[in-house]
């Protein structure tokens, strides 16, 4: 795939925040200032693997192509996102509570992003399920595991529930309402050869639209066989829009070296974990993993400070104090950035199709 059409896709996926300025009282004419918010989530875990809470603003420190950044928002596992202001003489850090937004929102079949119900606290999380002729042995033990998974996210706001094998179905857009996500689940069936990375682009694509935490929980069966954009630039658009990916295979990991290798390369470069299940009894324990990482995630932002550097930029979040030696952090390690692009919105070749059978339900 052409460098030219990946960076066109990341460039569309990217958040951008546009304000504006008077340059002074004389002065009527406004400049445009488009600023990225850069958007991190962390797991911070003590030596034994267990999760870490309580943490405030203060004990963390993020820097960017070494340069230190000042955090924006703040938010940990479940509670209310807090937005940081300087106040005061001495410059101290003060936490303000962040209006929840009116409403839900969906993703609808063009793509674009519409309001859906009540709006809820906690993470967007997409799930997306093979349905490629991989899955026709075990496909009713699959969807039961989803279904468990989907009954268990309490403290997730909204689900989308996707299905892929050569396309992509978006079977139930983002939403609040788990009963609309679990007849989604039951009414998926087997089909086509499996095209995981095009239809998993796709879906970080929609996830980029939103801002807050957001995930992307990949339960897979086989290898990918019919896939035409690389993985290596899935993973990179996941990075550069904040997205975490979680992977469930079905497969053990000894039986498919080539898609373990890019399963955990791809988990582990957007800040999420791969999962190899020898049985349904390991599924579910990979699903209850997940949404035990959800629920503890420290969710961090950021407007950088001024960088000549327009290419890939390094991401380094540390804690400070005692908790710098006693625990570990996971999370992103940088994302890129792109100039404008001159050629018209492009998607992978199966875009086309998808988009015709991805009416939601």
């Amino acid at each position: 795939m052409k460098k030219s059409l990946f960076s066109l896709l990341l460039l569309s996926s990217l958040i951008f925040l546009s304000g504006t300025r008077r340059t002074s009282a004389q002065d009527d004419s406004r400049i445009t200032v488009n600023v990225v918010l850069v958007q991190l989530n962390v797991a911070v875990t003590d030596r034994k693997g267990n999760y870490v809470t309580g943490l405030k603003p203060e004990d963390f420190v993020i820097t960017e192509d070494k340069i230190p950044e000042k955090l924006a928002t703040f938010e940990e596992g479940n509670e209310p996102t807090t937005r940081l202001v300087l106040r005061g003489p001495d410059g101290k850090m003060v936490s303000q509570p962040v209006p929840a937004e009116p409403g839900a929102t969906a993703i609808a079949a063009d793509g674009s992003v519409r309001p859906s119900g009540p709006s809820a606290l906690g993470a967007n999380v997409f799930i997306l399920f093979d349905t490629s002729n991989y899955m026709y042995r075990g496909f009713v033990f699959a969807q039961d595991s989803i279904a468990d998974f989907v009954r268990s996210l309490e403290g997730v706001g909204n689900v989308a529930f996707y299905s892929y094998s050569r396309d992509l179905s978006r079977a139930v857009p983002l939403t609040s309402e788990r009963p609309a996500v679990l007849r989604g689940v039951r009414s998926t069936v087997a089909g086509d050869d499996a095209a995981l990375y095009n239809c998993l682009l796709l879906t970080v694509k929609d996830a980029a639209r939103l801002t807050g935490r957001k995930a992307i929980v990949v339960f897979s069966n086989g290898p990918d066989n019919a896939s035409l954009v690389p993985p290596e630039d899935v993973a990179e658009l996941a990075q550069s829009t904040g997205t975490i990916i979680y992977m469930i295979s079905t497969r053990d990991a000894q039986a498919e070296p080539v898609s373990t290798a890019v399963f955990e390369r791809m988990s582990k470069a957007t800040g999420g974990k791969a999962y190899f299940s020898k049985s349904w009894k390991d599924e579910k324990e990979a699903f209850a993993s997940i949404r035990d990482d959800l629920a503890h995630l420290y969710s961090l932002s950021y407007y950088p400070q001024p960088n000549a550097n327009h290419g890939w930029r390094s991401i380094s979040v540390r804690l400070v104090g005692e908790a710098a030696q006693k625990y570990r952090i996971r999370t992103r390690d940088g994302y890129r950035v792109l100039k404008p692009a001159q050629i018209a919105s492009a998607a992978p070749p199966a875009a086309a199709s998808s988009a015709a059978e991805a009416a939601p339900q």
